[in-house]
């Protein structure tokens, strides 16, 4: 991953050598280091206006990169692709998956919870259509401006809001927050769910509720990313007993099943996403360092022999 950074730079040092082995930060245009001029021809503003990279960041082929603005409160994802064409992420394709991962483990802890995105009109119509029609999480449209924006997602338990130049947060209700700690405390919450609420309150430690923290929001996107597997048709993987066992492609549950008795507690199991080209990765352990590296080392084993797509999952030691 590359980020560029520009007057925060020193806050991102800090960060690079705190997640040193969980995540690889390469950052450009710091004369410090040499590579590049601070706040020279790059940032958010300059990517997602120019649609091209910022100066003095080297070009590669899917190369995962994102930039923020000169005070940080924005953030876009790009990369370029093998015919050389430019792809930006910007605000409302973060927003857009946001909404699919955290629906996705809302369902899973079984609470019933009021998940909503808000969006202006100036929103990407097709992001809108998808949201609304294939992930059917309510959209709500208000007047430009993040004052707007933020009041309406208070309305909802759980309200994702990201303008299409990287500007937004994630925001959760206190009642919703409370509901997550008591029902983990519940003697029929089952594993499953015990495991989806500790996930969720995990990220509402890392999403920084209040709007404009473009690096707690790289955070969130990273979380994200490196919780799926991509393939090149995720369909080449069936599953049967409630999803539980991986039917094909063929070896694929054997390994897996070598992976999971390794481990104390172990359990893990795939499927492919119902509504994205991606294939999701379930893991367990009795501690939270042996569920990172089982999920990681199943990943793998996805990726190789399901055809992933892009750099292999990485495997903590």
């Amino acid at each position: 991953m590359m980020v560029l950074m520009e007057s925060v730079r020193k806050k991102v040092k800090y960060l690079r050598d705190a997640l040193e082995g969980s995540l690889i930060i390469d950052m450009y245009n710091d004369e410090i280091i040499g590579s590049g001029k601070l706040n020279y021809l790059c940032g958010a503003d300059f990517v997602k206006t120019q649609q091209t990279f910022p100066t003095g960041l080297p070009v590669e082929t899917n190369a995962r990169c994102c930039s923020v603005d000169g005070d940080a409160d924005r953030l876009v994802y790009y990369y370029i692709d093998e015919n050389q064409k430019f792809h930006l992420m910007d605000g409302d394709r973060i927003a857009t998956l946001v909404a699919s991962y955290l629906q996705e483990v809302v369902q899973q802890t079984g609470i019933e919870l009021n998940l909503g995105l808000v969006q202006t009109a100036y929103a990407n119509g097709a992001s809108t259509e998808y949201i609304t029609k294939e992930l059917r999480v309510p959209v709500a449209c208000v007047s430009t401006g993040v004052k707007h924006l933020h009041h309406k997602a208070l309305t909802f338990d759980i309200g994702i809001y990201f303008e299409a130049n990287g500007h937004g947060t994630v925001v959760f209700s206190k009642d919703a927050k409370e509901k997550l700690k008591s029902t983990a405390k519940n003697d029929s919450c089952t594993d499953e769910q015990k495991k989806a609420i500790e996930k969720l309150l995990n990220l509402i430690d890392v999403i920084n509720e209040t709007v404009g923290d473009a690096i707690s929001d790289m955070l969130l996107v990273e979380t994200i990313l490196h919780s799926r597997v991509g393939t090149f048709d995720p369909n080449v993987i069936t599953t049967t007993d409630a999803e539980r066992i991986c039917a094909t492609p063929e070896g694929l549950q054997e390994e897996i099943n070598a992976l999971v008795v390794k481990y104390n507690k172990g359990r893990a199991f795939v499927r492919p996403s119902g509504t994205e080209d991606i294939v999701r990765v379930y893991a367990e352990a009795a501690t939270r360092k042996d569920a990172d590296k089982l999920a990681a080392e199943v990943a793998l084993k996805v990726f190789q022999l399901a055809g992933g797509v892009g750099n292999p999952p990485e495997v903590p030691q």
